[in-house]
């Protein structure tokens, strides 16, 4: 008998979803993924594939997440190929992704308690954490015998030490508001860690790495004997590297030059959701979109992109090579590995050389071939070496993760 589990990943006007099978085997395999885009515009789409279903198609009055879950699920439910799920009562868990997790480290059962826990966090991510908290909701009311879980993408970085995490500020009142360094990504990287670990032929706890999750949203991350102690995002996922719409690391001061109604609430804001101006540029209207004109990193890495596309590419790569420089320094140096994960990093050749050249002095090199076509049955590529030093591609995939701690570490 299987234990379906649906993992439930919320972003801003997004929602992917991947419904699994945990058999007597004791492995996850993959039944069915649903994804909506575009929510709050007209049309959404729904892409929808299976083993024997593939479909893409419009989708109206889909104006927030809870409506665009009633659509995944009955997409789900309608699949006869998918024997697993006859109905509703057939799924057995919901794992929900959930970006700010605050002071939680590890994955928690939603309970009453736990979802006013939850739920409080928006105040430390308005833009991320309110999706999540939706479909939590959505999941009560249209799966109600449902077990759902809260998987934390700053949990994996508990682990970094005290004087990483803070911020020179007053710390009594840094402590009163949470006012500190989070972190994110976390399920990314604890599948990378697991992932490299394992191409390594090594356990987990004895393998460090520099791994580089980059996407529209990018960040990196210091991992020593499979723990996190570093990572480049903060309090919210908004510092660090620059990203998509995202400004990255900034003089703070610099957001009030730039406008002075900096404080004052965005016209985004609504009576669920409060956000500032601040926010709302720094998250929204800044990135590769504000230099480039474009958020779609494939244009931005044209070979004939124009002057604005190239600034906005050697700027990231600019920021990439100073964190992998330091993060190199407070591993000593003792690394197995340089990991490129995310949707650019797995696909972009081109980012992957830029950077690999920048750091070779660091002692990371890369073979052209290897890097231009990935060979091998993944999740995990090796695309150079240089005295026992590899240079990686990984495949991550956060609703995998999910999945698997839910398996492994049942609620």
């Amino acid at each position: 008998m299987s234990t379906v589990i649906l993992s439930i990943n919320a972003g801003s006007s997004s929602l992917k979803t991947t419904l699994y099978a945990y058999g007597d085997e004791k492995k996850l395999r993959s039944l069915a993924k649903a994804e909506v885009s575009n929510i709050n515009s007209q049309p959404a789409q729904l892409k929808y594939s299976s083993s024997a279903k593939q479909d893409k198609k419009d989708v109206d009055n889909v104006s927030d997440h809870k409506a665009a879950f009633e659509h995944v699920l009955k997409s789900f439910l309608e699949d006869e190929s998918v024997k697993e799920v006859k109905n509703k009562d057939d799924i057995r868990y919901a794992c929900h992704r959930v970006v700010q997790g605050g002071d939680f480290e590890e994955d928690q059962l939603i309970t009453k308690e736990t979802f006013h826990k939850i739920e409080a966090l928006e105040d430390l991510a308005p833009l991320h954490n309110k999706s999540a908290v939706d479909l939590m909701v959505a999941c009560h009311e249209h799966l109600p015998n449902v077990a759902n879980v809260a998987c934390f993408d700053s949990g994996f970085h508990h682990t970094m030490p005290d004087h990483v995490r803070a911020y020179m500020i007053d710390q009594r009142i840094a402590k009163e508001k949470g006012l500190r360094k989070y972190g994110f990504h976390g399920l990314s990287y604890s599948y990378i860690t697991r992932a490299v670990a394992g191409f390594l032929d090594k356990p987990p706890e004895d393998t460090s790495m520099i791994a580089l999750h980059l996407g529209s949203g990018a960040s990196i991350c210091a991992i020593r004997n499979g723990k996190s102690i570093d990572t480049t995002m903060g309090l919210t996922p908004v510092s660090g590297l620059p990203g998509g719409t995202r400004s990255g690391d900034i003089d703070p001061a610099l957001i009030f030059h730039y406008t002075s109604d900096a404080s004052k609430l965005s016209p985004s804001s609504t009576k669920e959701l409060h956000i500032s101006t601040a926010e709302e540029i720094l998250n929204k209207r800044s990135g590769w979109k504000a230099v480039a004109g474009t958020s779609d990193f494939a244009e931005i890495a044209k070979k004939d992109a124009p002057a604005s596309h190239r600034l906005a590419l050697d700027i990231f790569v600019d920021r990439i090579v100073g964190y992998v420089g330091s993060y190199y320094v407070k591993l000593g140096g003792d690394i197995d590995a340089l990991v490129f994960a995310g949707g650019i990093g797995e696909k972009s050749a081109l980012l992957r050389k830029m950077v690999i050249e920048k750091i070779a002095c660091l002692g990371f090199s890369m073979d052209d071939k290897k890097n231009e076509q990935l060979d091998g049955d993944g999740p995990v590529y090796g695309i150079g070496e240089h005295n026992k030093r590899k240079t990686l591609v990984c495949e991550t995939d956060e609703d995998y993760e999910m999945a698997y701690n839910s398996m492994m570490h049942p609620k």
